[in-house]
């Protein structure tokens, strides 16, 4: 059963953020909270982990992870980024976003779309999510935790804990959570395209 961690929302306490950073350091899958809703995170190295979030969603092989990143200045490490997107992306992030872009060398190529080998980044604007990536040290591979019957995302600890306790090994219990997902951006070509509008304002990139 998942071990539940209680973190303040606005003043993450480093004790706990560490315990939660060593469980994705050792292989575990975590739920955490961010700007849009809860998600499920594990390590960007981690195929097992990786696995483990395809089983629990029950998504095929063909699902697009998002890389969620402490800052904007590691975006340049893990996708191909010209200088206007970027000012663009600095206008709205971090914020409920999740842009598309083409994925760099630093990516492996089992978190890229199959055939587009682009790569979907977020910079959240939530403490505990910042506190857990700036730990970290690197992005952590992520995906929406919406259960395989729901048509929205889980809000709320209790829930998760009740629907996916046995499945996950620590649920960050920030508090109740949104459950609109992030607002969905192609950034590959030169005019941004708008590929679902969720809790982020849209009109930046219209």
């Amino acid at each position: 059963m998942a071990q539940v961690i209680e973190i303040h929302p606005k003043n993450p306490q480093p004790r706990l953020i560490q315990r939660v950073v060593e469980v994705v350091h050792q292989g575990g899958v975590i739920a955490y909270p961010t700007d849009s809703s809860y998600a499920l995170g594990c390590h960007i190295g981690d195929k097992q982990a990786m696995e483990r979030i395809r089983r629990i969603r029950k998504v095929s092989s063909n699902h697009n992870f998002t890389l969620v990143c402490p800052n904007l200045a590691d975006l340049s490490l893990y996708a191909k980024v010209d200088n206007s997107s970027f000012r663009l992306m600095k206008r709205v992030m971090p914020g409920p976003y999740t842009i598309i872009l083409k994925a760099s060398r630093e990516v492996p190529r089992r978190l890229q779309h199959p055939k587009k080998k682009t790569i979907g980044l977020r910079v959240p604007d939530n403490p505990i999510a910042h506190a857990l990536m700036e730990t970290l040290g690197e992005p952590l591979m992520s995906s929406t935790l919406m259960p395989p019957e729901g048509d929205f995302p889980l809000a709320d600890a209790e829930d998760i804990e009740a629907l996916m306790g046995h499945d996950i090994d620590i649920i960050v219990d920030g508090g109740h959570c949104g459950v609109e997902p992030t607002t969905v951006v192609n950034m590959v070509e030169r005019v941004p395209e708008i590929t679902r509008v969720g809790c982020g304002d849209p009109s930046p990139f219209e």
